[in-house]
């Protein structure tokens, strides 16, 4: 259980519960994720392979997709704060300069 308590002190959480809590959330957004990309992709392409450009668009739009997912899922188990604090730091992350 060390694992858990590492997260539990990383992400400044009160109990090993709510690490289980947040990890079942990421769980759930990807399991998700996975199980909307062929239904997404027959849509568009009419169940023809997808084009480079399409393959392209789409890992590009499904960061936002899966964020929305993400805070969607941590509305529903009540951690919608620290889901949204979580993409804060990730968006911050993305934007920092490195110069």
């Amino acid at each position: 259980m060390g694992f858990l308590n590492k997260l539990k002190g990383r992400w400044k959480l009160k109990s090993k519960m709510e690490v289980l809590v947040i990890l079942l959330v990421f769980a759930l957004t990807g399991t998700t994720i996975v199980f909307l990309k062929k239904p997404v992709i027959h849509l568009f392409t009419n169940g023809e392979n997808p084009s480079w450009v399409f393959t392209t668009l789409y890992y590009i739009l499904i960061l936002p997709v899966y964020n929305v997912i993400l805070l969607f899922y941590g509305f529903l188990f009540r951690k919608f704060s620290f889901f949204w604090e979580f993409e804060k730091k990730m968006f911050k992350r993305f934007s920092k300069d490195k110069n």
